[in-house]
C-alpha cells in the first residue's frame, strides 16, 4: 500500500463545488427511487424513514440549547433531555430524503422548520461526543439545502458553521489530552468534515486533511487495532473509532477520488487493516471480554450503574461490529459476504443501501 504524501493536489479538496457528497446526488437519488420500486431489501429499509418522515410531520422540534450527554450516567435529566432532543435529527433526514425522492413540499418545509428551530436555539459546545448526535441534521441539510429559502439557509449555515469551528478549536483536541487522539478526535473529524462539505465552507479544507492524516497515524496501530482498543480493552471503541473515520474517509472519496481507506500512514496503520483487525471476532473465529482492562473509570461506572454493554468482562457481541463492517463495504464489497455470514443472507440495512446507490454511479 502507498504511504500518505502529502502534496498540493492532496490539499485541493473540491469543497467548493456544489455537490452533494455527504448525502446523495441528484442522479443518486434517482437511482434509489428506482431501487425503492424494484427491490424488496431496499423498501424495507425504506419504509422506516418514510415512517419516521410521516410522523415527524405532525409533531414540533425540539431543540435544545446544549446538547449535554457525554460523560453522564443514564438517568441522569441532563442527558436524559438531551437524548430525547436530539431525537429531532433522524426526523429531519426523513423528511429530506422524502422531499428529494418524491419532491412534496411539505416535507420541506417541515425540514427547514426543525432546522431552523434547531439554528436558533442550540449553542455550539465544541464536545464532539454530543455533538456528533446531530449527524443526520448534517446529512439532511445537505439533501435539501439548495432548495432551503434564502434566509434559512444563512441562518442554517452559520449555526452549522459554527459547530465546525468549535469543533476546530475544541478543548478535546488539547495536545496533551487523550481525548486528542481517541475516538472523540475521531468524531470531532467526522463532524468538522460533514459541515465542511455540506455549506461548500473551502477554507477547512487543509484542516481536514492534516487532522485526518494525523489521526490515521496516531489513533490506529499498524497491526489493525487502535489506541481506544488499548485505553479500553472493548472492541465498542475500536467499533466507535473506525465508524465516524470512515463516515469521513466517505465523503472525501466522494468529493475529490482520495481513498484514505487502503493507503497506509506513516506509521503503517491503516483504516483497510483496523477493519480487518475485527473481522475475526464479527465472524467468531475470535472472541473478547469487553472492558475487562479498560483503564477509564467511566466504564467501571457504567458497569456500576446497570448499563447494559459494560459488565467487565461481558462477551462481544458479534453483530455489534456489523456498523463498521457495512460501511467499509463501501470500498471492499467482499465485506457483505462476512455481514451476512453473521446475520443471514436477507440482511441488509440503510448503509449497504446507500453502497448500492453510490457504487452504482462510480
Amino acid at each position: 500500500m502507498k504511504k500518505i504524501i502529502i502534496t498540493c493536489s492532496l490539499l485541493t479538496l473540491t469543497l467548493g463545488v456544489k455537490a452533494q457528497y455527504v448525502s446523495l446526488t441528484a442522479a443518486e437519488v434517482k437511482t434509489l427511487k428506482t431501487a425503492v420500486e424494484k427491490d424488496a431489501r431496499v423498501q424495507k429499509e425504506f419504509a422506516e424513514w418514510k415512517q419516521v418522515a410521516e410522523k415527524a410531520l405532525n409533531e414540533a422540534p425540539n431543540p435544545i440549547e446544549k446538547v449535554t450527554s457525554q460523560g453522564l450516567l443514564q438517568g441522569n435529566p441532563a442527558k436524559t433531555a438531551s437524548l430525547k432532543a436530539v431525537a429531532d435529527a433522524p426526523k429531519i433526514y426523513a423528511l429530506a430524503l422524502i422531499y428529494r425522492l418524491y419532491g412534496n413540499k411539505d416535507y420541506l418545509n417541515k425540514a427547514q422548520e426543525y432546522l431552523t428551530a434547531w439554528a436558533q436555539i442550540n449553542k455550539a459546545t465544541g464536545d464532539p461526543i454530543d455533538e456528533t448526535k446531530l449527524e443526520e441534521m448534517f446529512t439532511g441539510y445537505d439533501l435539501i439545502r439548495d432548495e432551503v429559502s434564502k434566509p434559512n439557509k444563512q441562518a442554517i449555515d452559520t449555526w452549522l458553521e459554527s459547530i465546525a469551528h468549535a469543533e476546530i478549536h475544541s478543548v478535546s483536541a488539547t495536545p496533551t489530552k487523550s481525548t486528542s487522539k481517541n475516538n472523540w478526535n475521531s468524531h470531532r473529524i467526522k463532524i468538522i468534515t460533514q459541515i465542511a462539505y455540506a455549506i461548500h465552507a473551502d477554507k477547512y479544507r487543509d484542516t481536514i486533511t492534516a487532522e485526518l492524516e494525523k489521526q490515521l497515524a496516531q489513533n490506529l496501530y499498524p497491526d489493525g487495532s487502535s489506541f481506544d482498543f488499548a485505553e479500553r480493552d472493548a472492541l465498542h471503541y475500536h467499533i466507535y473509532t473506525l465508524e465516524p473515520l470512515l463516515k469521513a474517509l466517505i465523503v472525501i472519496s466522494r468529493a475529490n477520488g482520495k481513498n484514505y481507506y487502503s493507503v497506509e500512514s506513516p506509521t503503517k496503520s491503516s483504516v483497510q487493516k483496523s477493519v480487518q483487525f475485527l473481522v475475526p471476532f464479527v465472524t467468531g473465529e475470535k472472541t473478547h471480554g469487553e472492558f475487562a482492562n479498560s483503564k477509564v473509570k467511566f466504564d467501571r461506572d457504567r458497569a456500576a450503574n446497570g448499563e447494559k454493554g459494560y459488565v467487565a468482562g461481558a462477551p462481544f457481541k458479534q453483530r455489534n461490529g456489523i456498523v463498521v463492517l457495512s460501511l467499509a463495504a463501501y470500498y471492499d464489497t467482499s465485506l457483505v459476504k462476512t455481514i451476512q455470514q453473521v446475520a443471514g443472507n436477507e440482511y441488509y440495512d440503510w448503509q449497504l443501501v446507500l453502497n448500492q446507490v453510490r457504487q452504482a454511479k462510480k
